[in-house]
C-alpha cells in the first residue's frame, strides 16, 4: 500500500509563471536539425513587412522531435473530432509554417 502512495507522489509537476503564461503568437515556424538535435525557430511575420521576428527557439533531441510529432498529430486529430477538419490552403514553395507567401527566412 505504501509502495502505492509512493508513485502517486512522483507525479510530474510543472510551473508555469505568469510572464509564459502570457504565451507567443506565431505564425511562421522554420524547423532545421542536425545529427544530435532538431531546432525549430517560431517568429511572427506582418503582412507587408519583409523581416519575420523570430519570437522563440526551442531545441530538442531528436527523440524528444518524434514524441512532439507524435502529440501534435494526436492533438490535431481530437480538435478535428471536435470541431471539424482544419482546412489548408494549397501548398507553398518553402516547406515552413507560415500563413503568407514567403520566399525564405532570416534568423
Amino acid at each position: 500500500m505504501n509502495n502505492d502512495n509512493e508513485k502517486k507522489q512522483q507525479g510530474l509537476q510543472i510551473e508555469l509563471t505568469p510572464d509564459k503564461a502570457q504565451g507567443e503568437y506565431s505564425n511562421f515556424a522554420i524547423i532545421t536539425h542536425s545529427s544530435s538535435e532538431f531546432i525549430v525557430d517560431f517568429a511572427r511575420m506582418m503582412p507587408g513587412l519583409p523581416k519575420a521576428q523570430v519570437r522563440s527557439r526551442i531545441i530538442l533531441a531528436p527523440e524528444h522531435a518524434k514524441r512532439l510529432l507524435g502529440a501534435l498529430q494526436e492533438n490535431i486529430m481530437r480538435y478535428e473530432r471536435t470541431f471539424g477538419t482544419i482546412k489548408m490552403a494549397q501548398a507553398q514553395e518553402p516547406r515552413t509554417i507560415a500563413p503568407f507567401n514567403v520566399k525564405g527566412g532570416e534568423a
